[in-house]
């Protein structure tokens, strides 16, 4: 597992479209979500320890935000064939265990993680009304506690979404998000062989 940082994609940056089918047999399009005032977009996975980490509060701070018309968005970019454990029938049941609310979508080809220069997961990016990036950066500055290869405990210290959180609701109250982030930090999306993106 390599520990990878996100590229923090420059501050006030369109939103790039996106149209990739999801776990509940839907396609989604950045017009999906026309209608919210902000929008999360996540790249996670199913088996990074990063993500495991934090998505039970993941999963109950977009339950809580959606309520204030924010719209969450994950999509997997994992190269499927050397990781299974990411495969779209996988992702399906990652929903379901997660308690994951927000459509799950699949980048096949990777193309979308390119296009928001996505590079750990998990890499999450806010987008104002205008669809302009505001915040892209930790979840908070929580980890997971490695105990042995590939075994990981989050109970030493849980993950709560500070971060993100601040960022949401110094938007919503029509503040200027601070452009001092932090990083987000997680595993490296898995790139096809040979499809690996020039910033990587």
């Amino acid at each position: 597992m390599a520990i990878t940082q996100s590229t923090m994609l420059e501050l006030d940056s369109p939103a790039p479209n996106f149209s990739l089918p999801a776990t509940d047999g839907k396609t989604y399009s950045l017009d999906s979500f026309s209608s919210a005032e902000v929008l999360v977009v996540m790249f996670i996975c199913n088996h990074c320890p990063y993500v495991i980490h934090i998505s039970a509060a993941l999963a109950a701070l977009a339950d809580e935000y959606k309520k204030k018309h924010v719209a969450f968005v994950a999509i997997n970019s994992n190269d499927t064939v050397n990781y299974p454990a990411d495969s779209f029938e996988k992702m399906k049941e990652e929903t379901q265990k997660r308690g994951y609310h927000f459509p799950y979508l699949f980048d096949e080809d990777q193309s979308v993680a390119k296009a928001y220069s996505a590079a750990c997961t998990p890499d999450i990016y806010v987008f104002d009304k205008a669809r302009k990036l505001v915040y892209r950066g930790q979840f908070d500055d929580t980890r997971p506690t490695r105990i042995s290869s590939g075994n990981y405990d989050s109970t030493k210290s849980p993950a709560s979404g500070k971060d993100l959180r601040a960022a949401l609701d110094t938007l919503l109250s029509g503040a200027k998000v601070p452009q001092e982030q932090i990083p987000s930090m997680g595993c490296n999306i898995k790139w096809k062989a040979g499809n690996e993106p020039t910033y990587y």
